[in-house]
């Protein structure tokens, strides 16, 4: 594996080392004790998701206010624009973004650690995500910020001819400025 380091220096992404042959391939997505030593991620994963979602759909951006949720994240299917926005208030990168690209071709991962909002818009007629997390899913504790939030600025890959599918819950989320941060 290769971690490719990027302007938020906690955030990380990883390319896979992928085995192909005649019958297809392998690759290993997670091992404990090479991620510690290469990337520096020791924290210890306690669940994994699977979503799909249809062009166009935008989710996030999420977090949790307590109990934190370090993601490592992967695409299994299709191909998805992640973003990372560091949202702890004593940061000096408070606010600051990173995002990529995420797809079946390239079999990259991010990791986006504690701290941090998480949330990807579709660019592929299907895409199916897995991710693990380093603490359990507590909606009491979820928030979300605005994925258009002209604070953050984030440069969404958005296709006019597929505006952002965005749930209820996501369209209620506040500003930077006014949400509860780390």
């Amino acid at each position: 594996m290769k971690v490719i380091e990027t302007k938020l220096p906690e955030v990380k992404i990883i390319e896979l080392k992928v085995f192909g042959d005649e019958r297809g391939f392998f690759m290993e997505t997670y091992h404990q004790q090479r991620y510690a030593e290469v990337a520096g991620i020791s924290n210890v994963f306690v669940q994994d998701n699977h979503s799909g979602s249809r062009l166009g759909t935008l989710r996030g951006l999420h977090y949790q206010l307590k109990k934190p949720q370090g993601k490592l994240v992967r695409v299994v299917s299709g191909k998805i624009f992640d973003v990372a926005v560091d949202i702890r208030s004593n940061s000096p990168s408070f606010g600051d973004w990173v995002g990529t690209i995420l797809d079946t071709e390239e079999r990259k991962q991010i990791w986006v650690p504690p701290g941090f909002a998480h949330g990807f818009y579709v660019m592929s007629e299907w895409a199916e995500v897995e991710y693990k997390t380093t603490d359990f899913y507590s909606p009491e504790w979820e928030r979300t910020i605005l994925w258009n939030d002209e604070d953050i600025a984030i440069t969404w890959p958005v296709d006019a001819s597929h505006p952002p599918i965005v749930s209820a819950k996501d369209s209620r989320g506040c500003r930077l400025r006014d949400a509860e941060v780390y």
